[in-house]
């Protein structure tokens, strides 16, 4: 075995493992002096300039057709049948029961609700959508890959937001982030891998970006955008009393205390990542301040972006972040789960789509004209869908005018990063209750993403517990139908 492999993984090499004694260390310097007499010491400067750090750029199992996501979660669940699956049936039906009767959701619903929203085609491919989503379909129809056939598991928020985040809708799971970051790292050291937009929390709040049982340093990392500036987005980003000098020396000393502290606990994963925070929180000061420092931007783009508003600030961040190296990046649209639209659907999903529109078009727009377009898989849709049918209120005096939760059927766009464009998959019924062709479950959808990012999803494994996790369970299908 060569030198550099032997002592790459651990500055120290145990000579002594007694319970009665304290156990000696020898360091890497001393171990290579004494070994092969001193032979050794030759590949120490390449040991000593190559610090290896968990988030170190990684091959995957396949060459990748994306490097980045973006996802944009319409948390609250978007209504299919008044975005992208238009239902001319659902519309005749309105205000009579729907002939095939209604599916069991969360609550009590009542007869069919037609859509208050025009739908058009749009593009050379006829993609159809409606006014909610206007612009996007206008300026990007060619470049979507819409799934129509979406479904899973529950009707309830929580179990849901953390099944699409995390694989499993109630048990504690690394996020999809965290997988790809533990599987890939990050091509920037400066900045976090994996890092989660909201003005806000959602539903089931952290546990959607939590590493779980994989080391800590691969846990998303949150910034709250109804902030502005950046010493808000992140809390000390600069030290306003010592210089860069001073405080690498600090680093230094407290990382030597540290690592003599991990010597008793070196499988405590939470330590290692606290160790590993302070560096990169370091490094971050430089390279974070540039990255969420949106001024720094023309005026034509904040006009495209509008960042006069919280979600075009949220999409100039993101493609800011991509840019840069970051591998996953997560945009709540709302604080809870503004889309979640039990009554009053008309005015509430036409204003949240005024709101995330025209972002998402800019974002998309820009992604192409930088050339970034094709290394990043952009993904949008919400944990699930809505009833076609008419959510009959818990007040009795209260008029019927939204929709319920719906898992058996919805709708999830995805664009660039290897997927073809101009395309609708799988079918709901007439009525857009159920998938019913080509269904496609979160478990496929997260197997189809970590194949673009370069991984088999059935060999991204962590061993936990006595048993190998994946992020998708024991199930998966690819969709390579989907691919360009």
């Amino acid at each position: 075995m060569g030198c550099s492999k032997l002592f790459s993984k651990s500055r120290y090499f145990r000579v002594i493992d007694s319970p009665h004694f304290p156990t000696p260390f020898l360091s890497r310097r001393d171990a290579l002096a004494n070994l092969g007499t001193g032979i050794g010491l030759l590949a120490l400067p390449a040991l000593l300039e190559a610090k290896s750090t968990a988030l170190e750029p990684r091959s995957a199992h396949h060459q990748p057709r994306a490097k980045h996501i973006i996802h944009i979660y319409l948390n609250g669940g978007p209504s299919q049948v008044d975005t992208w699956d238009p239902k001319p049936l659902l519309d005749r039906h309105g205000g009579r029961p729907i002939p095939v009767g209604n599916l069991t959701t969360e609550r009590e619903t009542g007869v069919a609700l037609a859509s208050p929203f025009r739908f058009q085609q749009y593009g050379d491919s006829g993609l159809w959508s409606s006014t909610v989503f206007e612009k996007t379909a206008s300026q990007h129809a060619d470049r979507l890959c819409v799934i129509r056939s979406m479904h899973s598991n529950t009707p309830n928020h929580e179990q849901s937001m953390r099944l699409m985040n995390c694989g499993d809708e109630r048990l504690s799971r690394p996020s999809y982030g965290s997988w790809l970051t533990y599987g890939l790292g990050t091509e920037n050291q400066n900045l976090p891998g994996f890092v989660t937009l909201c003005p806000g929390l959602p539903v089931a709040d952290f546990s959607n970006w939590r590493s779980s049982f994989l080391p800590g340093v691969y846990q998303g990392t949150y910034l709250d955008t109804r902030k502005k500036k950046v010493e808000q987005l992140v809390a000390n980003i600069r030290n306003k009393t010592l210089s860069l000098t001073d405080q690498r020396h600090q680093l230094d000393l407290l990382a030597k205390l540290n690592q003599r502290h991990r010597r008793t606990r070196r499988d405590d994963s939470l330590l290692e990542a606290r160790i590993e925070s302070f560096e990169l929180a370091f490094r971050m000061q430089l390279e974070a301040t540039d990255a969420l420092d949106i001024s720094r931007e023309t005026q034509s783009t904040h006009t495209l972006y509008a960042t006069d508003t919280v979600h075009g600030r949220q999409m100039l961040i993101a493609r800011r972040l991509v840019e840069r190296g970051v591998r996953v990046v997560q945009c709540y649209h709302g604080d809870v789960q503004p889309w979640d639209s039990h009554e009053n659907l008309a005015v509430q999903h036409a204003k949240l789509g005024r709101q995330a529109d025209g972002p998402i078009a800019a974002l998309l727009t820009d992604l192409a004209q930088r050339g970034l377009l094709d290394e990043t898989l952009v993904i949008c849709g919400g944990e699930f869908g809505r009833t076609p049918a008419v959510e009959i209120p818990l007040d009795a005096k209260r008029n019927p005018t939204g929709r319920d939760h719906n898992h058996h059927g919805y709708t999830v766009w995805m664009a660039g990063g290897g997927i073809r464009g101009g395309m609708t998959y799988g079918t709901t019924d007439d009525f857009g209750y159920r998938a019913v062709e080509n269904p496609v479950h979160v478990h496929d959808l997260h197997a189809t993403m970590l194949h673009l990012m370069g991984f088999d999803h059935e060999e991204l494994t962590y061993h936990h517990a006595g048993r190998d996790f994946r992020l998708t369970d024991v199930h998966g299908r690819i969709l390579h139908e989907l691919m360009a």
